[in-house]
């Protein structure tokens, strides 16, 4: 059994590339280019993920929590946070139109 969560979130979750631009990067002393080096990415694809223009994939996700010691579901989970928002904003009103079903 769990408790369903009712509230609407009023703002958007943070964002991976924003996680790893405003804290990982500066933490570690990486740059763009040093991570893209570390990670075996290009470097096109990490300033895309860091100008939030790309999204976190598994693969990625299995690539930073090796980088940085944390695990790939922490990277999908926020993700997945921002995903879930997006979506939620652009059908939200369409959703809530959805009669839920109840058991017979």
């Amino acid at each position: 059994m769990s408790i369903p969560n009712v509230r609407k979130k009023e703002v958007r979750p943070i964002h991976p590339g924003e996680m790893l631009r405003e804290d990982f990067l500066p933490d570690y002393g990486l740059t763009a280019s040093g991570l893209a080096a570390a990670l075996g990415v290009s470097r096109q694809t990490v300033n895309e993920l860091l100008r939030e223009r790309r999204s976190v994939s598994p693969h990625m996700a299995l690539r930073l929590s090796r980088l940085f010691g944390n695990s790939p579901e922490f990277w999908l989970n926020a993700q997945q946070a921002v995903d879930l928002w997006d979506a939620s904003q652009e059908i939200g009103t369409e959703v809530e139109t959805i009669e839920p079903l109840s058991i017979a």
